[in-house]
């Protein structure tokens, strides 16, 4: 079998910045080259891979569109290569443990959590970001994701964490001044709405045998995040995850103990190929404990 001769590292950096500058001198002032080397170094890749990456129309250089296809994925690979440099560089030779995790979630729950984790295992190094929607973990650099929907998940396994469990809350000011102590009084208060659950209230009303003429009107806002910083603002009730409400407990008040329905809930998910990998073992178990302490599970 013949053995593809895989361009330097060096002239894919060299074509990344002429890609980017469009300009060959700019290009070597940036990697402190001369315009020859950055030069040679784009006829060479060109000659490996056998295709022109740039036109030179009059005096400019242009992308070919196959110099656009090949760009898109020189950055990808420039990028993950940092990412995974940077990452040996702060982990030495601990375990790594690349974890995707919904924003809410990560903030008002998980985070303050994790110094126990670090605690128990400080031979696992984190390395945490957030991600709202399921994804190919064959295509991405995740060890593992807490994920928040149906436990459904292609080609990964799942362990329950807990259900969202949301109820009515809103501030002690905005409940004395508008009189909000039971479901009904709900009907002449502004409703925050989120825009991924555009039907919420009008679920939990119907729940609870109430016919809301108010159950889509409201501020919208796009994370659970901003519709607590504006209940806590006294801009209106909402329905937040329990979760959240527990954590701002001395801030806010629960209108009702009725949870909406839902066949949804926070699941940890990890490819089945990392099913033995030890840093992943030891946070599921470590999740799976937390969550079942915090009675949410």
């Amino acid at each position: 079998m013949s053995h593809i001769r895989l361009p330097a590292t060096g002239s894919l950096i060299a074509f990344e910045a002429a890609a980017r500058h469009l300009n060959f001198r700019l290009a070597a002032g940036e990697l402190h080259l001369t315009p020859s080397a950055i030069s040679q170094q784009i006829r060479v890749l060109e000659q490996q891979i056998g295709v022109a990456l740039f036109a030179r129309v009059r005096q400019r250089v242009l992308l070919t569109s196959a110099g656009e296809r090949y760009l898109h994925e020189v950055r990808r690979i420039l990028r993950d290569l940092r990412e995974v440099t940077y990452q040996a560089l702060a982990s030495g030779d601990k375990e790594w443990l690349n974890l995707a995790v919904v924003p809410t979630f990560a903030v008002k729950w998980l985070i303050p959590r994790l110094p126990d984790f670090v605690a128990r295992h400080p031979e696992v190094h984190l390395n945490i970001v957030s991600r709202s929607a399921p994804f190919d973990f064959a295509h991405e650099a995740f060890d593992a994701a807490i994920h928040y929907g149906e436990a459904v998940w292609p080609g990964a396994q799942l362990a329950h964490l807990m259900d969202e469990q949301m109820t009515p809350v809103c501030s002690r000011a905005l409940q004395e001044r508008l009189g909000i102590y039971a479901p009904a009084d709900l009907l002449r208060v502004p409703l925050l709405q989120q825009f991924t659950r555009p039907s919420s209230w009008n679920d939990w009303f119907e729940h609870l045998a109430i016919v809301p003429a108010n159950a889509f009107e409201g501020p919208r806002f796009d994370s659970f995040n901003m519709i607590l910083e504006a209940v806590r603002a006294g801009m209106g009730a909402a329905l937040l995850p329990r979760f959240m409400i527990d954590e701002a407990a001395d801030q806010l008040v629960r209108i009702s103990d009725v949870c909406l329905p839902s066949r949804r809930g926070y699941h940890l998910a990890w490819p089945t190929a990392k099913s033995e990998l030890g840093s992943v073992r030891k946070f599921q178990a470590w999740l799976s404990a937390q969550a079942s302490a915090s009675g949410l599970d």
